[in-house]
């Protein structure tokens, strides 16, 4: 749905929502086709989420240490957040180009070694690297949100009083900031994925190319709605995501807390 440039034509295929999406997708290549793209995030899902949580505690740690403060405030979990983001976006530019140029409905890749050849072959090893830009704001926007509204979500409920009562607050807290995480971010996830895949041709300049003027441009072709194509199957896939991904960071901490012994807990 993010691939799609311009407003709809009379004649040619568009994708009209998710479910629309599901259908055509489905009818006209079948059920397999959905799963197209799959390696690169299976790979990534890993080491994205430790680089995430890693890079959020050295932040806070060292924005603690550096304002004077010991305890995280409103506005450094945010800019934690954000700075993890940041961190986290360089890891993520290759496997996210991989699956948007499989992804593309006029892909002809035969898999995701065949993306990452054609493309050392024709732009260098940089140019796994397309897209790092787009995608650097995508993860400061959407972790600046995420741990930002956990932050503040723990805050207002009510303070647990047993295990699963804890892991329910983080549940929630995760979710609640999964949503507003992909509410800041659609839009540059938006731009990200027509960046990445806008194959280099010599001696023209791609359409997309720096972030913030290609949000200006879609907007003023397409309107200011294409900038949340996706947003629907992205929310329900990274809400109810990010409470399971901070339950299960906490539990699993804590469960390596307690076998460490007292400096760890």
């Amino acid at each position: 749905m993010q691939l799609q440039v311009g407003k709809p034509v009379a004649g040619a295929e568009h994708y009209n929502g998710m479910v629309d999406c599901f259908r055509k997708i489905i009818a006209k290549e079948g059920a397999g086709r959905l799963y197209r793209g799959l390696v690169p995030p299976l790979m990534l899902e890993a080491p994205k989420r430790a680089v995430k949580f890693a890079a959020n505690d050295f932040w806070g740690k060292t924005f603690k240490t550096t304002f004077g403060v010991d305890k995280m405030t409103q506005g450094l979990s945010i800019l934690t957040g954000c700075s993890a983001g940041a961190t986290e976006s360089i890891v993520v530019v290759p496997f996210e180009l991989v699956k948007i140029r499989l992804q593309d409905k006029n892909s002809t890749y035969k898999g995701p070694m065949d993306v990452v050849g054609q493309i050392i072959k024709k732009e260098g090893l940089l140019g796994m690297y397309a897209g790092l830009e787009p995608t650097f704001w995508r993860h400061v926007m959407w972790n600046g949100g995420y741990f930002g509204c956990i932050f503040q979500v723990r805050s207002l409920m009510p303070k647990a009083q047993t295990k699963s009562a804890q892991l329910f607050n983080d549940f929630v807290s995760g979710a609640v900031g999964g949503f507003v995480g992909t509410a800041f971010n659609t839009p540059f996830d938006v731009v990200k994925s027509r960046v990445q895949n806008s194959i280099k041709v010599a001696g023209q300049a791609p359409k997309y190319s720096w972030t913030f003027p290609s949000l200006l441009l879609i907007a003023r072709e397409e309107g200011f709605g294409a900038l949340y194509s996706g947003f629907l199957p992205k929310v329900l896939r990274l809400a109810p995501g990010g409470g399971v991904l901070l339950l299960v960071v906490e539990f699993t901490l804590g469960v390596f807390r307690k076998q460490l012994g007292p400096p760890y807990l």
